[in-house]
């Protein structure tokens, strides 16, 4: 019997908002109050069809309204979320990552810039009261913090626990390289991606140790910083599926015939043509086997050298072909020269002015940025 009243509570309302929207048609310019809706007391099969609709965001703003609201939203199992959940410290925010877009959950900022006239708007969150307002433009939450690394941490812990989520990418720098150990320690799930990014300032060498070797990331390393003087990885690599590395100078050809990785791209990188050739001859001999894009900025490319002593599976290629990596990159290549390995793979070696050199393995493969 309650299952019927809940039922015909809802249908009415979908019969309010068709009404709505029927006399919106002959009555112009004149605002019509939204229908209330009974969102709690709709039934669980509906309710959860509704929740699958909505945006992380507005799950976490409503989720603020009541202890029911929150209850609500937490033991609702939902459709998984589009993207992985991102702790950026660039962007103080929590948001949903996907290779094109990044919708914001619940942002930070410091609470010197919280304006007077918002000062009466509170959420309650993890048994502290915290000021709020609406960002004008993405309509997320933003909430305002003494300080803001540990607001980042307030609100990861928050979001986290009533999605029943884990954190799936950090976004940090020098001075909040720490945020990578804490999640690191919070959960039992490697991270997937880690972003490291200082432009001017060097990270010390243990940074880059804990991030090349010792930080769980099961996939994706990207640094985009200056590199330490003198820095080099002695050993092997860990295997690492796409490794981003802005400044590459510290990158030797023993370096790279350990890696087993799917993307290698390397900007400023110190390797010879000679180097190059080491590892098309390595590839060749079923060396780095996942292998499906890596790229190399050089500053000169001598194609005749990278290809000495391998004219005998070498074919020209003229046309314009493009390729999609796994990761989200995406090259245009003009020409090119295919090389086939002994189990029939093959791959297009290609310079790229000025001063890149790219291989791309075919097929293609698409990848699920979850």
């Amino acid at each position: 019997m309650t299952f019927l009243f809940s039922l015909f509570r809802f249908l009415s309302w979908i019969i309010s908002v068709l009404f709505q929207t029927f006399k919106s048609f002959f009555i112009s310019n004149i605002p019509l109050p939204p229908p209330h809706f009974p969102l709690l007391h709709v039934p669980y099969l509906p309710l959860r069809r509704i929740i699958d609709f909505m945006e992380p965001k507005t799950l976490v703003s409503l989720s603020f309204c009541s202890q029911k609201s929150h209850s609500v939203i937490k033991t609702q199992q939902r459709a998984p979320f589009n993207g992985r959940l991102c702790v950026s410290e660039f962007h103080s925010n929590l948001s949903f990552c996907t290779f094109q877009n990044r919708d914001c959950v619940l942002s930070v900022c410091n609470s010197l810039f919280f304006p007077n006239s918002e000062r009466s708007n509170y959420i309650k969150m993890n048994e502290q009261y915290v000021p709020v307002e609406v960002h004008r433009s993405d309509g997320n939450l933003v909430s305002y913090w003494g300080n803001t690394s540990d607001g980042l941490k307030e609100i990861t812990n928050y979001v986290t626990d009533l999605l029943n989520i884990d954190v799936s990418e950090v976004r940090a720098s020098k001075e909040s390289f720490h945020l990578i150990e804490w999640v690191n320690r919070r959960q039992k799930t490697p991270l997937k991606k880690v972003v490291y990014m200082d432009w001017g300032v060097i990270p010390s060498k243990d940074e880059m140790i804990y991030i090349l070797r010792d930080c769980t990331t099961l996939s994706e390393i990207d640094i985009r910083s200056d590199d330490p003087p003198n820095f080099r990885i002695v050993g092997n690599f860990r295997k690492i599926d796409c490794l981003d590395i802005c400044h590459g100078q510290w990158v030797t050809i023993d370096n790279l015939l350990t890696m087993d990785g799917i993307v290698i791209n390397l900007k400023k990188s110190t390797l010879t043509n000679n180097d190059l050739n080491v590892f098309l001859k390595h590839w060749l001999s079923g060396g780095c086997p996942r292998l499906k894009l890596f790229c190399a900025r050089i500053g000169s490319v001598d194609i005749f050298r990278v290809l000495a002593g391998l004219r005998h599976n070498v074919v020209r290629v003229e046309n314009r072909r493009d390729y999609n990596s796994p990761f989200g990159h995406k090259w245009t290549l003009w020409k090119g020269y295919d090389i086939k390995r002994a189990d029939g793979v093959t791959a297009t070696v290609s310079y790229q002015p000025p001063g890149g050199f790219v291989v791309v393995v075919w097929p293609e493969t698409t990848h699920n940025y979850d």
